[in-house]
């Protein structure tokens, strides 16, 4: 069989054989239904009015009170006019106003952590022109800045000995409110609840007690799972945030389908609302799908997604996704799994965007770094960097500290996989550099693979789209995922 797989800024043809397996979130296996259009701001309301595990709006706002609305960047997606984002922000701005709340009293988080401060064209992008323009000219809507010492409040350890430092803004808040996205994520599970706090209005001291390889490397970080040491970071320290600041997140979370349309709201404790949330997304994410172990998994990179341009052309963003594909499949892969993806692979770093990649990349390549791991010793000194700090703070480039929460997860696939392949790569000896194997199409990597890896005949799964749309997290058919 002929199919097409993401490249570049295009597509590459591979012809497979025809017993292929192919698997595309919401076709082959459609997902649960989603809210009519027409439907959306009555289900927001709805479960707005009626949150899981505290009161409502209505009673935790009052006059002069001051409101913080955290809403997350456009990494997580759905800009379309009746995004969650845009919907339940203007529904929750309603009720505030009802309960006598100013306008001048509120004051919106885009909660991006060690991400890129959003710009102007991305925050309109993210909540629509009426927001914007209503809060924008008025300097009520900011980026969290992790580097910005004077809007930050450390409180201390959780009991594990994590460190917690969290938006000031936040902190003094009368009333806090998370807008988050119940969505399938390689790190823990789920986007939206305690991990929303976590990571997006935190320090990078807080995110390298979690996205780093003593966590991710463990047995129970792959497959991906609600369950993982991570994901109980995530929980111990939101709930940290809430004890030291003596109120509860207000939570209003979408579950979303491959198209970031909303299947369910829910609002909310995050320790009661979680656990309701993920039940529907359970039946999105967790799916299904294999009646056997596959040999090679097939996909494409583009060059740019998720992270940004250059993700899918960046050698340390490559191992990244292609690692994230493992964590969410490991469940359906045979233990000597190999891996063809399609890159284009040209040398872009986006040095804006990643101003320090390069720097890691080059000393990979020296002073017996032989895998990914061995490079986590220069964390803090990356993070500490003055001049990659002020390009987070200042230019719109990731913290370089997120570069090391990469490197983490890049050597998962490595970990979990006989042999990856890199197709179509322009400049290969950037692939070569991270361990990949090179080859010029599909057909010559998965002959190579057959002699050396896995055999004549293998179990081969396709993956079109796997990222350009929102993935699922693959299961044997009668296999428990929670177990």
């Amino acid at each position: 069989m002929k199919l097409e797989f993401e490249y570049g800024h295009g597509t590459m043809a591979a012809e497979l054989p025809d017993n292929t397996d192919v698997f595309i979130p919401g076709v082959t296996v459609p997902d649960p239904p989603y809210i009519p259009e027409d439907q959306l701001k009555e289900k927001t309301l709805e479960s707005i009015r009626n949150p899981i595990g505290m009161e409502p709006l209505s009673k935790l706002a009052f006059k002069g009170a001051k409101v913080t609305i955290i809403f997350p960047d456009r990494v997580k997606g759905g800009e379309q006019p009746t995004s969650h984002r845009k919907i339940s922000i203007r529904l929750i701005l309603d009720e505030l106003y009802a309960a006598g709340v100013k306008k001048e009293d509120i004051l919106l988080i885009c909660s991006n952590g060690l991400h890129p401060k959003n710009k102007e064209q991305d925050i309109r992008a993210v909540l629509g022109d009426e927001l914007f323009n209503e809060f924008w000219y008025t300097h009520q809507i900011i980026n969290h800045d992790s580097e910005d010492y004077d809007h930050l409040v450390d409180l201390g350890t959780t009991k594990r000995g994590d460190p917690v430092l969290m938006n000031k803004y936040v902190y003094d808040s009368d009333v806090a409110i998370l807008i988050g996205h119940t969505q399938g994520n390689p790190y823990g599970g789920y986007s939206g609840g305690y991990k929303h706090c976590a990571t997006g209005i935190t320090h990078w001291r807080s995110i390298a007690s979690h996205h780093v390889p003593q966590v991710m490397h463990r047995a129970d970080f792959t497959p991906v799972s609600g369950h993982s040491l991570m994901r109980t970071k995530f929980d111990e320290i939101g709930q940290h945030m809430e004890k030291m600041m003596g109120k509860k997140f207000f939570c209003c979370d979408a579950v979303l389908d491959s198209k970031s349309r909303q299947i369910e709201i829910n609002s909310g404790w995050a320790k009661e609302m979680q656990p309701v949330s993920w039940k529907t997304a359970d039946k999105r994410t967790y799916v299904p799908f294999a009646e056997k172990k596959y040999d090679v998994m097939v996909f494409g990179m583009p060059q740019n997604f998720h992270y940004g341009d250059g993700m899918g052309t960046n050698p340390i963003m490559m191992m990244q996704a292609l690692s994230a594909q493992v964590i969410r499949h490991k469940r359906v892969m045979s233990e000597n799994c190999v891996i063809i993806c399609s890159s284009i692979c040209n040398g872009y770093f986006h040095d804006e965007l990643w101003p320090y990649l390069r720097e890691l990349y080059d000393m990979f390549q020296h002073d017996y770094s032989n895998t990914l791991p061995d490079m986590n010793r220069y964390g803090e000194y990356f993070a500490t960097n003055e001049e990659y700090i002020r390009k987070y703070r200042f230019c719109n480039a990731f913290h370089p500290f997120h570069g090391f929460s990469m490197m983490s997860c890049g050597h998962i696939a490595e970990m979990n996989t006989s042999a990856i392949y890199i197709v179509g790569a322009q400049d290969p000896g950037y692939a070569r550099g991270m361990g990949l194997k090179t080859r010029a199409t599909f057909e010559e990597a998965l002959e190579d693979a057959k002699r050396k890896f896995v055999g004549p005949n293998p179990n081969i799964l396709a993956l079109p789209l796997a990222f350009k749309t929102a993935a699922a997290h693959l299961c044997m058919k009668g296999e428990d995922p929670k177990a």
